[in-house]
């Protein structure tokens, strides 16, 4: 049976690092942002970041996600349904791939490498009720204080004017997440941007 850790920053690297030198499938919930929880493998871990190679409750691969550490309120490591998953990972194949050296020290770093790993990925922000936001879309260019992505709406079109993102608001980055891959290739070719003689706007909505 896993052990439930009440999550606190202080010392949970060591529970994180024991499960990523072990290969554990751990389960572990962000309470204060979603009611459910995420299972998977710790593929890297920094400072405020670390990495997890998800796997969602159809036992399916979910892609990559970096998380803040102080986001985490609940640790189960190892996740007390591992023997089953396990067994149910093997018997449809999977073959979980965890990144060596993806950067995780800080956010530019994390976005910048996560564009070269995808076509789109998913930016979470922090929102006024403290529920995350999800943008998809792909990295324009990076500034000193943020980066501009162009985003795919929901009914997977290309937006044709960039959205702005500040380092300090993004919370979660997905990479090869199933629902952005099927936008993308539902959305097809990339459209030029509108030229406009403007400021870049926010977030499209």
């Amino acid at each position: 049976m896993g052990k439930v850790i009440q999550f606190q920053t202080k010392g949970h690297r060591a529970q994180l690092l024991e499960a990523q030198r072990q290969r554990q499938l751990i389960r572990l919930w962000r309470g204060d942002m979603e009611h459910g929880s995420f299972c998977g493998y710790v593929a890297g871990i920094g400072r405020e970041f670390f990495m997890l190679r998800v796997i969602g409750d159809g036992i399916t691969d979910d892609g990559l996600y970096v998380m803040r550490h102080r986001d985490i309120t609940e640790l189960e490591s190892p996740d007390k349904h591992a023997t089953f998953m396990l067994k149910a990972i093997a018997h449809r194949g999977l073959r979980p791939q965890l990144p060596k050296d993806f950067p995780l020290e800080d956010i530019s770093q994390v976005v910048r490498a996560a564009a070269t790993r995808a076509p789109v990925i998913g930016i979470h922000v922090d929102s006024e009720d403290e529920a995350e936001v999800c943008y998809i879309g792909r990295l324009i260019d990076t500034e000193d204080d943020g980066f501009n992505l162009q985003e795919i709406s929901p009914d997977a079109e290309w937006l044709r004017e960039p959205s702005f993102f500040a380092w300090d608001e993004v919370s979660t980055v997905s990479i090869d997440d199933p629902y952005a891959t099927a936008l993308a290739a539902v959305a097809g070719p990339v459209p030029e941007l509108r030229q406009s003689g403007g400021d870049i706007g926010g977030h499209a909505r």
